[in-house]
């Protein structure tokens, strides 16, 4: 059979006859604490979206690892690569050549990152094909000096598919007449668009071939990009072929490449947790003053219990459990609207801009124009506890006040 203390704590819930307003407070805190759920959840959920996109993003052009050298040049890249895909947790390895250039074509100039690839093995370790707005990266041919551009940086040299644009290095070449500068004409073969400012207006890529001719760098390149099997394990596999590889080699994987940035994001999901979880907390306390309200209301009960031999703890108990029934209904609530809602956002978001006429991220100014969502089963748990655990603790002041009732104070009147 259950405690009296449960079955009188479960009634105190419900409205009889004068509690009509306690219960209406009631359900507005059960309301408040759901909705600050709900909005904490799918907050969290639209930061984790944002967050997986940008480092989809990221990946389809930065590799998972790289190995290079501190001088910046790697010799016998073949061995490298060969010792590297000897880790189980590596499926891939391309080489590249990174160098810096300025590129001019109808009296623009801009600066960027030259990339020199080799088109077949660059597949197998990121997905570029899906970034590509014109042409293939197997347009690029050895000898034949074609470029695919950014858009950003295509726009901004106003150029387009098979226009030629004059690429220089910095590395001079000494002539009879002085330094000069190294010049080549490329032809461009395609334009890619990534989504991210860094690479969409700053970084070019060519052939390796034709960029080993353009910076004398005939038998070397820059490093190895590496794909891994588990991009979340690729700080692991860099520490661990840093351990392994003979020789004076500098291994670093994507985290490191992006620290700075997925450390702001991650502040920012931090930061907006903290403020969002605020409303929760306003929401939870709510329960004080409605259980303040309850016991003023239950004065005389409380004293007719005390006098039939009821405990003090009795008594704090019996408003405990109604505090913690406002707070269970609000949690399980707001968690399974908080849920169904961030699961659906892209349903919602597009019917309230078709409603009310309006546009959250436009194209023509986010790289992102529909908003991502990512519903984490640790961050739902962990927002129902701390929800849960706020209410319950809402409820110890009043219980105790409670507890401290004085019979024959509450019956003077009765």
């Amino acid at each position: 059979m259950r405690p009296y203390e449960l079955l009188i704590g479960l009634r105190y819930t419900r409205a009889k006859r004068r509690n009509h307003f306690i219960s209406f407070i009631s359900l507005i805190s059960i309301a408040g604490i759901a909705l600050g759920i709900v909005v904490l959840i799918v907050v969290l959920s639209v930061m984790n979206g944002f967050q997986n996109e940008l480092r989809t993003r990221i990946l389809g052009v930065a590799s998972h690892v790289e190995i290079s050298q501190f001088d910046g040049t790697l010799a016998d890249w073949p061995a490298v690569a060969a010792a590297a895909k000897r880790n189980p947790e590596v499926v891939a390895a391309a080489p590249y050549i990174m160098a810096q250039g300025l590129l001019s074509h109808d009296q623009g100039v801009q600066g960027a990152v030259i990339r020199g690839i080799l088109p077949a093995q660059e597949k197998q370790v990121v997905d570029f094909e899906k970034h590509m707005k014109r042409g293939r990266l197997e347009d690029l041919h050895p000898g034949e000096f074609g470029i695919i551009l950014g858009i950003d940086l295509a726009r901004a040299l106003n150029a387009s598919i098979g226009n030629k644009v004059t690429v220089i290095a910095p590395q001079g070449q000494v002539t009879p007449a002085g330094i000069l500068p190294r010049l080549k004409q490329f032809t461009v073969v395609g334009v890619f668009e990534v989504g991210m400012s860094v690479y969409d207006s700053g970084l070019a890529l060519v052939d390796m071939d034709d960029a080993a001719k353009l910076y004398h760098m005939q038998g070397k390149v820059s490093g190895v990009r590496l794909k891994v099997k588990d991009i979340y394990r690729a700080p692991q596999v860099a520490r661990e072929l840093a351990a392994s590889l003979p020789g004076d080699y500098f291994v670093r994987d994507w985290t490191m490449q992006n620290v700075n940035f997925f450390r702001a994001v991650q502040m920012e999901k931090t930061v907006m947790f903290v403020i969002m979880f605020f409303i929760v907390a306003v929401a939870a306390f709510n329960i004080v003053s409605t259980l303040v309200m309850v016991v003023t209301d239950k004065q005389a009960d409380i004293a007719i219990l005390r006098t039939l031999g009821a405990s003090p703890g009795s008594i704090m108990k019996i408003f405990i459990v109604q505090g913690t029934v406002i707070g269970a209904f609000g949690t399980l609530l707001g968690v399974a609207g908080g849920v169904l809602l961030a699961s659906n956002i892209d349903v919602v978001v597009p019917f309230i801009e078709h409603v009310f006429g309006i546009h959250f991220l436009a194209k023509d100014v986010y790289y992102i124009s529909e908003l991502p969502s990512h519903v984490e089963a640790s961050d739902v748990i962990a927002i129902a506890t701390v929800s849960f655990l706020l209410s319950l603790l809402a409820t110890l002041y009043p219980s105790w006040r409670a507890s401290k009732t004085n019979p024959a104070e509450a019956l003077r009147y009765e």
